[in-house]
């Protein structure tokens, strides 16, 4: 009995042990499917790309800085590592937008449509010649053309830029220019988007194009009067530095081209160009604070350039000839620069000078034109873009009039000297673009051109608005808005601010085609004029870069909390918007005041300050030493180390973030947006978006062409609408 038991409870325990291994293979089973979906369902979800971490060290002032993403950086862009990274986060944002490819697309007809497809620059007269640009149906880019002697003759196609592009990912000519004679057309070609143009040249007797090919200059020329001989700028090949003037003689080599001046100063810009009388070859060479400049006879293209004053400390001047005098513009004992004369020859002696314009603490004076019987003057006051007229016998000076409280108005291009009759662009928030013409004696005006919008647009459906917020210390910021009326209470609507606030640029209130997207859909529009620029003169400036460049990042943070204060934007849907060194902006307020935002666009952003502006090898370092500080100085590193956005990422929400670059861009190199996009992706706390996106064919500007730039607009906007809640 006994063994039986035994037998029985042996049996039995054979029985548990065979169902528990059967049990335990079927589990084994079960988690290996489990797993092979799981991996499945990673392979097929989009998740964001992951950037491997390489951690490399740099020493600077006894510091350690660690960066993890410095591989990122490939000159050559041709890495597998680098490419593939770029190419992911492109994947990512492409499967992450998917859901809203039909919106996107339509979004960029919408935009295009508006664009009157046939259309004519306001033609100008030279010589016997009437010049001008005119784009056809379909076509992405201009014909430049010419009429002779009047404007019913026939017209004769100088280039066609659509013929030129054939065959290019990207085309882009920032300058064409005629022989005296009007016999040889020069134009400039960048198939690359590095801003390296060669310039070529082109018989207009015969139709051919010339031989001569000069590459990587700045793509302008200045044309002796011998109508062979020209000068142009040179690029260092490495840093793309603009620092050789070199002389060139049609139908030789261009290997045998004369140098006829370097800048030794690696701080320095350099160009030379033709003067407003066209008796001058000029050369100019400014840093951020000063300027010099030399002239040479145009008769003379083998002579001697002279100086027009020697280089001073912190002195900036600029130049125009008329009748034997250098009318300059010089900020020297006057911050908002003033406006003097001197005879040419004589003008290295100060004590020559004599004042015509004095300074105003109110006023800052862009630049200078003279006319026979006129010096203009553009001008800010106010914030206010606008031109002043002085007569120069009587000494009387008018502004020219408008009848809005915020527009732009800028001096347009008057080839003629010997004339009283200036042209000028005015266009505002809500005001399409026009040319005007006026006669400066009896202050008649004429409208030339009224830009034009498909589809219907009428300006009184929109309103502008000027208004000043107080920043934390005291500062009075302007800021320009405009929104769609009849859309709804102000405090229920999405709001973006746009900015830039470096270099004493300043974002004009001027009309934008594809802006109306964003107003149409209830949007409102806010530029706050903030310290960096030059709104309320160089002083703003002066308050807003160095050692106080914090007061640029303020300054918008503070405009955003008042906007908001006084009931502009929903805040729960405010979006914040800047592009190179207002990415720059982006990055920093997204460290300091992320919270603030849901979303934020940075385009082109340079992020990564320090190691930027410590290479010495690359593009814009050198020569912006006196805008950010040179962090090769300790008091310099810190202070730009405190507030670089790729340095003060750290573990925190942060906003809806897209951020854009292009492989080829010569002015913020790719691997700074890219290094800040993976940086970000490893230490934000946050579960919102986050996406890079690469454009592997352009640079700094985006796209070429006047349809396929708008590419990316659309697609820009669609980011915002999606965050915003905006279905159509």
């Amino acid at each position: 009995m006994k063994n039986l038991l035994c037998g029985v409870l042996l049996m039995l325990l054979m029985a548990c042990q065979n169902q528990s291994q059967e049990q335990a293979v079927t589990e084994v089973v079960d988690t290996e499917k489990e797993q092979a979906e799981m991996t499945e369902q990673t392979m097929t979800k989009n998740l964001p790309p992951k950037a491997e971490k390489r951690a490399h060290v740099f020493k600077e002032h006894g510091m350690d800085r660690i960066d993890n993403y410095h591989w990122l950086r490939d000159d050559t862009r041709s890495d597998a590592d680098v490419l593939a990274y770029l190419n992911a986060e492109n994947d990512y944002l492409e499967k992450t937008m998917a859901e809203h490819n039909a919106f996107t697309d339509r979004l960029y007809h919408e935009i295009i449509n508006r664009i009157v497809q046939n259309d004519e620059s306001v033609p100008y007269k030279l010589g016997e010649y009437w010049y001008y640009r005119k784009y056809n149906e379909g076509e992405e880019y201009p014909v430049y053309v010419r009429k002779e002697g009047s404007l019913e003759a026939d017209e004769e196609v100088l280039i066609d830029v659509n013929e030129l592009a054939k065959g290019h990912s990207y085309y882009a000519s920032n300058s064409q220019s005629i022989s005296h004679d009007h016999n040889i057309y020069a134009f400039s070609e960048d198939t690359v988007s590095r801003r390296q143009y060669d310039i070529r040249f082109k018989n207009l007797t015969t139709g051919e194009f010339l031989p001569d090919v000069i590459k990587n200059t700045t793509g302008s020329i200045a044309w002796a009067k011998d109508n062979k001989t020209v000068y142009y700028t040179r690029k260092h090949p490495t840093t793309l530095l603009p620092y050789q003037v070199f002389r060139h003689e049609l139908g030789t080599p261009v290997e045998n081209d004369v140098l006829v001046y370097e800048e030794k100063d690696n701080t320095f810009y350099t160009a030379c160009y033709t003067s407003r009388s066209k008796d001058y070859i000029m050369i100019y060479t400014g840093a951020t604070t000063l300027t010099e400049i030399f002239y040479l006879d145009a008769n003379d293209p083998t002579g001697e350039f002279q100086s027009v004053l020697p280089r001073e400390p912190k002195h900036e001047y600029s130049v125009e000839d008329l009748n034997g005098e250098w009318i300059i513009k010089t900020n020297w004992n006057a911050l908002n620069s003033r406006v003097m004369k001197a005879p040419i020859g004589e003008s290295n002696d100060k004590s020559k000078w004599q004042e015509i314009i004095p300074h105003d603490d109110e006023t800052l004076i862009y630049d200078v034109e003279t006319f026979k019987d006129w010096l203009v003057v553009e001008q800010r006051k106010d914030g206010i873009r606008h031109i002043k007229a002085m007569n120069w016998e009587t000494g009387e000076s008018k502004l020219i009039q408008s009848d809005e409280a915020t527009y732009t108005m800028r001096v347009a291009y008057n080839p003629e000297q010997n004339q009283n009759t200036m042209r000028y662009t005015y266009d505002s928030l809500t005001q399409l673009g026009s040319d005007w013409e006026i006669d400066l004696n009896t202050d008649e005006k004429k409208l030339l051109k009224q830009d034009k919008i498909n589809g219907e647009y009428k300006p009184e459906d929109y309103q502008s608005q000027r208004l000043e917020i107080t920043a934390r210390d005291g500062a009075k910021v302007p800021v320009s808005m405009v929104y769609k009326k009849g859309l709804g209470e102000l405090n229920q609507r999405p709001i973006l601010i746009y900015a830039y606030g470096s270099y004493g640029s300043s974002i004009d209130p001027s009309f934008s085609l594809s802006r109306l997207s964003l107003l149409d859909r209830g949007f409102i529009y806010a530029i706050p004029h903030i310290r960096g620029s030059q709104a309320k003169g160089r002083q703003w400036y002066e308050d807003g870069k160095m050692f106080n460049k914090i007061n640029t990042f303020n300054d918008y943070i503070d405009t955003t909390k008042a906007l908001l204060a006084e009931d502009y934007g929903d805040a729960n849907r405010v979006y914040a918007w800047g592009g190179s060194a207002g990415g720059l902006l982006m990055g920093a307020v997204a460290n300091m005041a992320g919270d603030l935002y849901h979303g934020m666009i940075a385009d082109v952003p340079f992020v990564d300050v320090i190691t930027t502006m410590l290479d010495e090898g690359i593009p814009l370092t050198t020569g912006e030493f006196d805008e950010w500080g040179n962090p090769k100085n300790k008091d310099s590193y810190e202070y730009m180390l405190s507030y670089s956005p790729y340095d003060q990422v750290k573990a925190q929400d942060y906003p809806n973030l897209l951020i854009t670059t292009g492989l080829h861009d010569s002015q913020v190199q790719y691997w700074e947006p890219a290094k800040w996009a993976a940086k970000l992706r490893e230490l934000k706390t946050d579960d919102n978006l986050l996406l890079l996106r690469t454009n592997m064919e352009t640079g700094h500007g985006g796209a070429s062409g006047r349809f396929a730039y708008y590419k990316e607009t659309a697609q820009d906007y669609m980011f915002l609408f999606k965050l915003a809640g905006i279905k159509e």
